[in-house]
């Protein structure tokens, strides 16, 4: 008996002629994802990606990993048995020995995906069935609402047994959504806004503006973590990291304290557009979410927007903070968000920003400044680094 992992890929069937190709990034993710772990082969069939590792490969890890892979609706882990039915009834009571001892009810279920196999699907759930009730007689069948559902695969090259399924991260594959910019601050939104956008397949860089000594190393520490974190979803994650106080002190000293805000994004919009281009990215990603402070009313959207090439995408935008809240529970970004660390958007904050601020005023005060001198400096200073799952 060799045991493997079947992992079920959703919404990837949907794709018709180009699913293939779907696939085929799919199965070159999992393979990232599982090459510390030894060599695994992948083999599509039928909606089902067969995951195969050597045999002293960690299964359970292997399992974790592929949890957080976006592309994956479910998986199971599975024995895979030549498709003879004597071999198959006595493998099921003990590959499920530990599920069945825990279970009060039980139901079978059989997929044969290959028809020549001579027991059809019921005759085969009611033969699996009575091994089991000889061999665990304090367990009952429960077609309805059982404890476990053992489910018995018959295909082309070995027939699998495995028990209930296991929730994947579903999306689709990263890498057929297009690459993207993240800004991240370090706050709570960010981060989600990144995981939401590489559950749709894009393959992220982040950018983060720093301000030393306003701010600290370890709040450039905190985004590396975050940035970990949503990693373990997305795969690798270019970061820049851009030094942003000579711009900010020249906002504060030479521009409306009221408006300082708003063309501090503007100047990280910017900024992002250029480091963006220069990595092929197609979009800007950012964590904004519609009136959640001040700098995030419509007019202020459009107002960053207009100084941006690319567009800007808002997967957030009409979340509330307690909905943002859940996902960066899930995804465990949570509490490193909330460590209390200063970051660069915290700095300077104007005591009454202005919340729709005309075009005209905010370009009139950004001509008090040295724009194309002060973004090439910052563009010139960036350093970047790789963060892995």
């Amino acid at each position: 008996m060799k045991e493997v992992i079947l992992v079920k890929n959703g919404e990837l069937a949907l794709k018709g002629l180009n699913r293939r190709s779907f696939e085929d990034m799919l199965m070159a993710n999992i393979r990232r994802r599982l090459a510390s772990l030894g060599k695994f082969t992948c083999t599509p069939a039928q909606s089902t990606i067969i995951v195969e590792g050597p045999e002293d490969a960690d299964l359970d890890e292997a399992t974790d990993r592929l949890l957080k892979v976006f592309g994956i609706a479910g998986l199971s882990r599975a024995a895979a048995v030549e498709k003879d039915m004597d071999v198959i009834l006595k493998t099921t009571p003990v590959y499920l020995s530990e599920a069945l001892k825990n279970a009060s009810t039980f139901k079978v279920e059989a997929k044969r995906a290959d028809k020549t196999f001579p027991l059809k699907s019921p005759e085969i759930c009611c033969d699996v069935g009575e091994a089991v009730l000889n061999a665990f007689p304090h367990i009952r069948v429960d077609v309805k609402n059982p404890d476990l559902t053992i489910v018995i695969e018959i295909r082309e090259n070995a027939a699998y047994i495995h028990g209930d399924q296991k929730k994947g991260a579903g999306g689709m594959p990263v890498g057929t959504g297009g690459k993207a910019a993240l800004l991240i601050s370090g706050g709570i939104d960010s981060p989600v806004a990144g995981w939401m956008m590489a559950k749709r397949g894009v393959v992220l860089n982040a950018v983060h503006f720093a301000s030393p000594p306003f701010t600290s190393p370890m709040s450039e520490m905190k985004v590396h973590d975050l940035l970990a974190k949503v990693a373990k979803y997305s795969g690798t994650i270019k970061l820049i990291t851009v030094p942003f106080t000579e711009i900010q002190e020249n906002i504060r000293d030479k521009c409306p304290e009221e408006l300082f805000t708003l063309i501090m994004r503007r100047y990280m919009m910017r900024i992002s557009n250029i480091l963006a281009e220069k990595e092929g990215c197609e979009a800007i990603v950012t964590g904004e979410s519609v009136g959640q402070v001040a700098s995030q009313t419509l007019t202020a959207m459009m107002s960053t927007d207009s100084v941006s090439r690319l567009p800007v995408l808002r997967p957030l935008v009409g979340m509330d903070k307690n909905e943002i809240v859940v996902i960066s529970r899930k995804i465990d970004t949570f509490d490193i968000s909330i460590r209390p660390f200063e970051d660069c958007c915290t700095v300077f904050t104007p005591k009454h920003p202005r919340l729709h601020p005309k075009p005209e005023e905010i370009e009139k005060a950004e001509l008090s400044l040295d724009s194309d001198a002060l973004i090439s400096r910052a563009v010139e200073g960036v350093k970047q680094e790789l963060i892995t799952f």
